[in-house]
């Protein structure tokens, strides 16, 4: 077994603060190799929740009692900690969504339905999450416009080139994946941000991935929105962060209408409210959201360098490992990726795989990861993903190696 990634990062620790990791799955010790599609949650995100309820169950923002004060505060106090967590200029441009879903929605709807001209054109890529693909098709079908996507090779590295030549005056937006689900390749998002803004095109960045993982700094970026979910970055799910540019959010429309998101409402007239509240109708996900900062600050708290650094090592480890078993195809091997690994087995089908290595104890997610024109283009029905988080180790990447060894044998 190798040794632990890095001097003075103790998973152990870390482990501790995981209740779920102690229970036994079949008789076996809980392998959780299904980070990317949620995260596990550390005791005080769990506690976070039970003391609201607990103490201050309240709805916020209006209410003038002691209760409704405390809930406002600690609600508030998670849109300052995302606002510092991702580098936004002020907390107003964090807007509260229930996931990435929803805020690409909100966007592609506020933006797509009252600046879309019929023969504009909006870029996606090949690696998109259906999440990045349906509201763009839906707001251009509905407006006239043309999506057009950025292709790949082969392990699924974007053809910049072509995206270049993509490029014109008729591009009006560019949505694009920071690191894929599916594969885990990184994208050149500065990149492509720098070429589309050439063309005053606005870009989207889906940090769904990435925002566990890699440092962001949306002003860095310059980026104009970006978009991530709560339940990735160790937080309860039901909570999604939408970033915009101050100017542009206050210059789109509301994306639904009701309590909280107005200023003055008559039956000839309604006025709606100031940022961040304009796009937050009815009453939030409240007990998720304040404890949504607990997460923001465990990951702080580590450093998300230390938290990457572990987890690339053991993505390496286990790149090592499955390079070794015959018949074994790793889909998206690249340098560049975050800690996904997905692959293919000759003449094993995903789904018999998953539910055998679900008899040894390890969860793994199987299929086309909500990414059916990649599986498409790659030629496969889908992958066997495993993907790996803060307190995952060595020692279980060694359990699954013989775990898949076992499986493929019963099945061959």
């Amino acid at each position: 077994m190798m040794a632990e990634s890095q001097s003075g990062y103790n998973v152990e620790t870390i482990r501790n603060l995981f209740p779920i990791l102690n229970r036994k799955v079949k008789g076996r010790d809980l392998i959780y190799f299904d980070n990317a599609a949620t995260a596990q949650k550390p005791i005080q995100v769990i506690e976070a929740l039970t003391h609201y309820y607990s103490h201050y169950n309240a709805n916020i923002h209006r209410g003038l009692h002691t209760l409704a004060d405390e809930a406002t505060a600690a609600f508030e106090a998670t849109r300052h900690s995302i606002q510092h967590f991702i580098g936004a200029a002020v907390p107003e441009e964090i807007i509260f969504t229930k996931g990435t879903t929803e805020s690409i929605n909100l966007v592609a709807s506020a933006w797509g339905n009252t600046h879309l001209q019929k023969g504009d054109e909006i870029i996606i890529s090949s690696l998109e999450h259906h999440a990045n693909i349906v509201p763009w098709q839906m707001v251009a079908e509905a407006r006239g416009a043309q999506l057009r996507v950025i292709p790949i090779d082969d392990n699924g590295v974007l053809d910049m080139e072509a995206f270049q030549n993509m490029l014109n005056e008729k591009t009006r937006f560019v949505s694009i994946v920071h690191a894929s689900n599916a594969l885990g390749v990184i994208n050149p998002v500065e990149d492509i941000i720098t070429l589309a803004h050439k063309f005053d095109a606005l870009v989207l960045v889906d940090a769904a991935q990435s925002s566990v993982h890699l440092e962001l700094d949306v002003q860095q970026l310059d980026c104009d929105f970006l978009v991530f979910s709560g339940h990735k970055i160790y937080g309860p799910t039901g909570t999604g962060i939408l970033y915009g540019k101050k100017a542009l959010l206050e210059m789109l429309p509301p994306y639904q209408g009701g309590g909280e998101m107005i200023k003055e409402v008559t039956f000839e007239k309604t006025t709606y409210n100031e940022l961040p509240f304009k796009f937050e109708a009815g009453t939030p996900n409240i007990a998720d959201f304040i404890a949504l900062k607990p997460a923001v600050d465990f990951i702080q708290d580590i450093g998300k360098k230390n938290i990457h650094a572990h987890e690339d090592a053991l993505l390496r480890y286990a790149t090592e490992k499955l390079e070794t078993i015959d018949g074994l195809h790793i889909r998206g091997n690249v340098a560049n990726k975050v800690s996904v690994v997905s692959f293919t087995i000759d003449d094993i089908h995903p789904q018999d795989l998953a539910i055998l290595l679900d008899n040894q104890g390890i969860a793994v997610r199987t299929g086309h990861h909500c990414a059916q024109p990649l599986m498409k283009r790659l030629g496969i029905v889908g992958t066997t993903r495993a993907s790996f988080a803060a307190y995952n180790t060595f020692e279980e990447i060694d359990i699954f190696a013989q775990a898949l060894n076992k499986s493929i044998k019963m099945l061959k």
